[in-house]
Parts: structure tokens; sequence; C-alpha cells
């Protein structure tokens, strides 16, 4: 595991890059990742990581700034989008 925390924490520091497009995971390996592994991942994602997964696994709902400031006024934080996410990979857990 400490060599899995050095790995992605050291990956959150290019935060020019998109976790997606630089990491070995795809939106539906989160799932299989275990709760740890989850938040210790997380922590790699920049917000607009968080909202790239979340507008991919609801389609309908709204995680982009402009449909969000259109619709409900504000725009999602990090933190919200990152609540939004552990939840919504909990739910998709396969028991």
């Amino acid at each position: 595991m400490d060599e899995f925390i050095l790995k992605y924490t050291t990956f959150s520091l290019t935060l020019s890059m998109s976790f997606w497009k630089n990491s070995d995971y795809n939106y539906q390996s989160l799932t299989a990742l275990s709760e740890e592994k989850l938040i210790v991942l997380s922590i790699a994602m920049s917000r607009d990581d968080i909202i790239e997964w979340l507008a991919w696994n609801d389609p309908n709902g709204i995680y982009h700034d402009e449909q969000s400031l259109k619709e409900l006024g504000n725009v999602m934080s990090r933190s919200e989008g990152l609540e939004i996410l552990l939840r919504q990979v909990e739910e998709n857990r396969v028991a």
C-alpha cells in the first residue's frame, strides 16, 4: 500500500495533467478499488477529473459549470464533487 500512496501522491502534484489520461485507471475501475485505495486515489484527482467522472457515470446529472450556473445558479466545489463521487462509487459497487 505504501508504494500505491507514494505513486499517486506524487502523481497528484502534477496538476497540469489529466488524471484519466495519465493513470492506469479508467472510469469503471473505481468501483473495483477498496475504500482506502479509492480515497488515496481521489487525492490525485482535480476538480475537473471529478466532474469528468461524474458526468460519465450520471449523464443526466448537472456537473459541468456552464449547465450548473444556468440551472442551479452556482458551481460544484471539488469537495462537493468528491463527496458525490465517493457516494456514487459506493452505490455502484458489485457485492
